[in-house]
C-alpha cells in the first residue's frame, strides 16, 4: 500500500485506475424510498467483512440525525444504508460515533480544499466561473463561492466519497484526490467490490452512471464543461 499526504493531512491511498465511463443517467432527486432497500443486505454485509474493518454496532436513526445536524449535510440513502448494517471503523474509516470532530471536518472539507488547491497552485479555473480575478486571494474567494453550490461530498473510506442528499439512490463513489477526480465503483457495492474484493487494476466502469454535478465533470475528464 502507498501513501500519499495533501496539506490538509489525511490519509489517502494511491488510486488504481478503473475506468471512465460515457453513459450518464439524469432523473429527479430523492432522499429516501419509503423504506425500500436498494441493496442485497447481505451482499454489503459480506464485503463490510472483507474490508478487515471494525464493524461497531449500526448507526440508530437518532445519530445519525445527530450528524447529519452537527456537520450540516444529509447522508444518501445509499449510505445510510451501509450504516444500517454497521459502522465500519478503522484508520481509513470516518468513526461518525467516536471520531474527532477536527478530524471528521476535515475529511469533510477535503474534496473543496483540494479543488481550491488547485486553483491556487494548479491554475485550475472553469469557463462557466467567468474571468479570473488577478488577485489570488480574490480568485480563492470566487472559487469558494462557487464550490458551495456544487453537490456536497460525504466520505466513505479514506479518500472515497459518495454524494449527500438530495440524490437519486445508487449513485457513484468518487475517489477525490484534488481535481484528479475518478470514479471508483458505480454505485456503493461495486465501490466496496472494487476497492476490498476485486484485484487490482480492477474491471473499467461500465455506465450507466448517475450524473453528479461538477464531480461527474470532473471524473469523465469534461472539465471544459463545467
Amino acid at each position: 500500500m502507498v501513501w500519499g499526504e495533501r496539506r490538509t493531512g489525511i490519509p489517502v491511498r494511491r488510486t488504481r485506475r478503473v475506468g471512465r465511463v460515457s453513459m450518464i443517467v439524469e432523473g429527479s432527486l430523492a432522499g429516501h424510498h419509503g423504506g425500500v432497500s436498494l441493496f442485497d443486505q447481505d451482499r454489503l454485509r459480506s464485503l463490510l467483512q472483507a474490508s478487515e474493518a471494525t464493524l461497531s454496532a449500526p448507526l440508530a436513526d437518532d445519530e445519525i440525525v445527530a450528524v447529519q445536524s452537527r456537520f450540516g449535510f444529509e447522508f444518501s440513502q445509499d449510505q445510510r444504508e451501509l450504516y444500517a448494517i454497521a459502522l465500519p471503523t478503522g484508520p481509513e474509516w470516518p468513526d461518525w460515533r467516536r471520531g474527532p470532530l477536527d478530524e471528521l471536518r476535515r475529511w469533510l472539507d477535503w474534496p473543496v480544499d483540494g479543488v481550491l488547491f488547485d486553483v491556487e497552485h494548479k491554475g485550475f479555473w472553469p469557463s462557466s466561473w467567468g474571468e479570473r480575478p488577478h488577485s489570488l486571494n480574490s480568485a480563492i474567494d470566487v472559487a469558494r463561492g462557487h464550490m458551495r453550490a456544487v453537490p456536497v461530498l460525504i466520505p466513505v473510506y479514506s479518500h472515497r466519497y459518495l454524494p449527500g442528499a438530495p440524490v437519486q439512490p445508487h449513485v457513484p463513489v468518487f475517489s477525490v484526490y484534488q481535481t484528479d477526480t475518478i470514479y471508483y465503483g458505480h454505485d456503493l457495492v461495486d465501490y466496496l467490490e472494487n476497492e476490498f474484493v476485486r484485484p487490482p487494476p480492477g474491471p473499467p466502469i461500465a455506465g450507466p452512471v448517475v450524473h453528479v454535478a461538477f464531480w461527474s465533470e470532473l471524473a469523465e475528464g469534461r472539465e471544459d464543461e463545467l
